[in-house]
């Protein structure tokens, strides 16, 4: 019979209790604390997007996601320039010279496109959707042939352009029937903007969200910024790698994604509105930009800086107030902003 008085048992019960006690806490912890790292991946906007969040509950971080990646499902369906959607719609509507009515989002969209077009000198120019359209890129797989000049040079006579289009409550219309629409340069970084707005609602403070290389940042990863890397046109893998911080976000354009070669020749995707021909001064441009609204200037006013090429860089960023780029010309020289270079490793 054991004295249950006795200082060994006593001693024994304790140890006993403590360990008890500790295992209840570890279980407590185990339940309570949040998974590390939560990844998904889809295929929207032509594009592979990735969703990482760190920091939450598996449950609440695949909630977060799966709204997320539902919001980008309706934009790709509303968006979408050649395939049946809201935008395909009104474009038919704008070709006839008639008006029509969109949902109160599209107008929305549409506007603030309308100013950033504005403030990038039309180099941005969503309204070009029927030189894209000319030159094969309103297809899955471009056409891999170059237009006739004759007919390039006809839309880029109609000169095209987001101010030609009027949205009064809900009803768009424009004096040009050669405006046809095409949001490519816009959805993505719209998105990015969305996706923050989301993740936040879901109580996520911590994310990186990831379309074709249009990138934002939510917080931390853990106890170290968000690092990026920045795809090399021309190389596998990166030209660069980059610590984001919390609402940054950074946008590229370039010519190695959707493009073909014809003649010895590269043509992408990126039409230069006022020769209604393919940019050719750059193989990629990447901009980091902060604040409000940081996804969709950063898809946006990457087009008009690889546009315009090399020489006019430094310049077309001053006057966008970009401070932050990073560029490899059509020589394969890499170019960089000073306060971008001191951030690159």
């Amino acid at each position: 019979m054991f004295n249950h008085d006795s200082p060994l048992m006593r001693g024994a019960c304790m140890r006993a209790a403590r360990i008890s006690l500790w295992f209840l806490l570890l279980w407590a912890l185990a339940a309570c604390s949040p998974q590390p790292l939560t990844q998904q991946q889809s295929y929207v906007f032509g594009t592979l997007v990735e969703i990482s969040v760190y920091g939450a509950p598996e449950a609440q971080a695949q909630a977060a996601t799966a709204a997320v990646l539902a919001r980008f499902d309706h934009l790709h369906h509303t968006l979408h320039a050649w395939q049946p959607s809201d935008l395909s719609r009104l474009n038919a509507a704008l070709a006839k010279g008639e008006r029509a009515t969109v949902t109160p989002e599209l107008a929305a969209m549409l506007t603030d496109a309308q100013k950033l077009s504005i403030q990038s000198g039309n180099l941005f120019n969503p309204a070009i959707g029927g030189l894209i359209a000319l030159w094969g890129f309103h297809a899955d797989t471009p056409q891999s042939q170059v237009p006739d000049s004759i007919a390039i040079a006809g839309w880029v006579k109609q000169q095209p352009r987001m101010g030609d289009l009027h949205i009064e409550n809900n009803t768009v219309w424009s004096d040009n029937p050669a405006v046809q629409l095409d949001l490519g340069g816009y959805a993505k970084g719209r998105a990015l903007d969305d996706a923050v707005a989301i993740l936040q609602a879901h109580g996520i403070r911590n994310a990186l969200v990831n379309i074709g290389g249009n990138v934002i940042a939510l917080g931390q990863h853990g106890e170290r910024p968000w690092r990026v890397g920045i795809q090399h046109p021309r190389k596998a893998g990166t030209l660069a790698t980059l610590d984001l911080l919390d609402g940054e976000a950074i946008g590229t354009s370039g010519d190695y994604q959707r493009y073909f070669e014809a003649g010895g020749r590269r043509y992408c995707h990126v039409i230069d509105p006022r020769s209604g021909w393919p940019a050719t001064g750059m193989q990629s441009v990447t901009i980091l930009l902060r604040g409000a609204r940081a996804g969709t200037r950063s898809d946006a006013l990457s087009k008009p800086l690889f546009i315009d090429g090399a020489a006019r860089l430094a310049d077309h960023a001053a006057q966008s107030g970009i401070r932050d780029y990073l560029a490899v010309d059509a020589a394969g020289k890499t170019v960089r902003s000073s306060t971008l270079a001191a951030r690159l490793h």
